[in-house]
């Protein structure tokens, strides 16, 4: 038996109005996907540094938010100025050292080529050699031929960097002084008093849940400088051609890149071994081997134990989330997964509170119902 449906066409345009609606949307979105971050990370940075400025504000004359606002900015440009003084000279230092000795790993490498030379001539692998040769020959003269091109990009990626960044900066500092001032102007929207308080209280909850991300993202990052500062300082007494100098630019490198969740802290230990191993191949492996062991520490134990105690997420709840934003959103997923599954939770506790509520009110009205059926009878 078929069954016929009829549709009038109102309807039917109705549904394909809507259809295209969603479909300009979502494209809409895409196309301004880049702004949307711009726009996401500022917010992110104003609801981190909102708390400071808040205690900044109650502190000075006339509870200016603006004076506030921009003695915060100073004191994150001096923080970011004093990690550039105490990064910048070693690394300097440290090259101008090792071209310096350039001459002395020429001659080492020139005697290790002439063993080698006659291992490849023992062996019959200069047929092998020679095609390795030419294709790296290739290789190099292909990319000789884009060379220009590839500056051109480059220098368009960096520009656009530098006026998103400025961007960020602006929108951030607008939020903070203007911020206040529009969530209570949303507020007075509101008719039913209730209802405003209830999302008066899941804003605040939320608002907790990020700043608690951003101090436990800072005690993490902390920790990890400290340790990271600490075994460079003991390699520089074991290993006389290392530094003790290299102990300070290792704690700031580590702290600045450990701010970025999943592979930032690789990036810092990275740096780090390398401005080791322009001075001792040995100590640079012993610090891989200490990177290596306290990143499985830190990610299976201290971080999560910390990030759970902030935002009062699981750990396996933290792993999941960043886990999840990352292979979804890239970096900055990763970056914004754990807040954002913070506010979730938050959200699913009010609804299953207010649910709740809502069945210790009826269950009176339940068990009067039962007695009056059972009277009935």
């Amino acid at each position: 038996m078929i069954n016929k449906i009829d549709i009038d066409t109102k309807t039917f345009v109705r549904f394909w109005l809507v259809i295209l609606g969603f479909v300009v949307a979502a494209m809409l979105l895409w196309r301004a996907q880049t702004g949307l971050m711009i726009v996401g990370i500022s917010l992110f940075l104003a609801l981190a540094l909102n708390q400071p400025v808040a205690m900044i504000s109650k502190k000075l004359p006339g509870r200016s938010r603006v004076a506030a606002a921009a003695v915060a900015y100073a004191l994150v440009i001096l923080f970011l100025g004093a990690v550039v003084f105490l990064v910048i000279p070693p690394i300097v230092q440290q090259t101008a050292q090792f071209v310096q000795r350039i001459p002395e790993v020429v001659e080492s490498t020139t005697s290790q080529w002439t063993s080698l030379g006659t291992f490849i001539n023992e062996y019959n692998l200069q047929p092998q050699l020679d095609s390795a040769l030419a294709s790296i020959q290739s290789a190099a003269g292909s990319w000789a031929g884009d060379f220009g091109q590839n500056i051109i990009v480059g220098l368009n990626s960096f520009f656009a960097f530098i006026a998103a960044s400025i961007l960020v900066l602006v929108l951030t500092f607008l939020m903070l002084i203007e911020g206040p001032a529009w969530m209570n102007r949303l507020w007075r929207l509101y008719g039913d008093k209730e209802k405003v308080e209830s999302h008066r209280r899941i804003a605040g909850r939320m608002y907790t849940v990020v700043s608690g991300y951003v101090n436990g993202q800072m005690i993490v990052s902390s920790t990890g400088a400290l340790f990271a500062g600490l075994i460079v300082f003991i390699l520089s007494f074991i290993f006389p051609e290392v530094p003790s100098s290299l102990a300070l630019p290792t704690a700031a490198v580590t702290f600045l890149f450990s701010l970025i969740p999943m592979f930032g802290a690789t990036i810092g230990g990275v740096t780090v071994a390398v401005l080791l191993a322009l001075n001792s191949i040995p100590a640079a492996i012993i610090y891989i081997v200490f990177f290596v062991i306290y990143q499985q520490v830190e990610n299976n134990f201290i971080s999560p134990r910390v990030q759970s105690k902030r935002i009062d997420l699981s750990a396996l709840m933290v792993l999941a989330a960043v886990t999840i934003g990352l292979y979804m959103f890239g970096v900055v997923g990763g970056i914004v997964a754990i807040p954002i599954a913070g506010c979730i939770r938050v959200l699913v506790d009010e609804y299953l509170d207010q649910r709740r509520d809502k069945q210790e009110q009826e269950k009176p009205k339940v068990i009067l119902a039962q007695k009056v059926a059972k009277k009935a009878k």
